[in-house]
């Protein structure tokens, strides 16, 4: 599974490196995509969620029940 966060949807992105002498060669993009835990208390247990940096702060606006929500109606696992 390609690294992806569960919340935003955020994916790699892919480009090429140029070197100096401009020869152009593939590269990858990674996201930053830690994986994190939070306490679910409607289901009185834990989650671990594959979040980016900024999903990890919208879920500190929201809450977790809201992000959750909006995980299960992109049609994904929690």
């Amino acid at each position: 599974m390609s690294a992806h966060c569960q919340l935003t949807g955020v994916q790699p992105g892919f480009g090429n490196n140029i070197s100096h002498s401009h020869r152009r060669t593939s590269r990858r993009f990674d996201p930053n995509i830690p994986r994190k835990r939070y306490w679910l208390p409607s289901e009185g247990r834990h989650a671990r969620l594959t979040l980016s940096a900024k999903a990890i702060k919208t879920i500190d606006a929201i809450g977790i029940e809201a992000a959750v929500a909006r995980i299960r109606a992109r049609g994904g696992k929690v």
